[in-house]
């Protein structure tokens, strides 16, 4: 109908989820499956074809200001979001900085670029976006099992205490 097709894919996801819930749970553990590795085949595509060129474009402002997004910004947000949810401090900040990235930013950055084909600063645009998710890949994953060990070790600290009526 001439609707944004990523849009219309996301809410058809959606219907289908809200009807089908509870009813195949082979459904879901095939999508979830193939959705991981459509993630990394797109990160593997989108660093292969947009990487090279971005490396040599790389602006010290953009990753100030993607460094004040991952460090601030998205923490903050997230902070905000669980005020009155009852969720720690610590769970807090591990969601602050594991939560939502990388792909979604490449997506809306190829939303706007798609929608907007004279955008007068669409490379800029799309190589902020990218570089936004090539340095969140890069920390993220050197991160990861750090901060899963610490969570894990956190809740069995959590766990022990609780058990001892501490």
């Amino acid at each position: 109908l001439g609707g944004n097709g990523f849009l219309a894919a996301f809410a058809g996801g959606l219907a289908f989820g809200t009807v089908m819930e509870g009813q195949c749970k082979f459904v879901f553990e095939f999508v979830e499956t193939e959705g991981q590795l459509l993630v990394l085949g797109t990160f593997l595509l989108l660093g292969m074809a947009i990487t090279p060129e971005m490396i040599g474009h790389i602006d010290p402002i953009w990753v100030a200001l993607i460094f004040l997004s991952l460090f601030v910004v998205r923490p903050l947000a997230i902070w905000l979001s669980f005020l009155g949810a009852g969720v720690s401090t610590t769970e807090k900040l591990f969601l602050g900085w594991f939560g939502p990235r990388g792909l979604a930013t490449a997506l809306f950055a190829l939303l706007v670029l798609q929608d907007f084909d004279r955008l007068k600063h669409g490379e800029e645009i799309l190589f902020v976006s990218f570089s936004a998710v090539l340095i969140s890949a890069l920390l993220h994953g050197i991160t990861a099992a750090p901060g899963a060990r610490w969570m894990e070790h956190r809740a069995g600290t959590q766990n022990s205490k609780v058990s001892k009526g501490g």
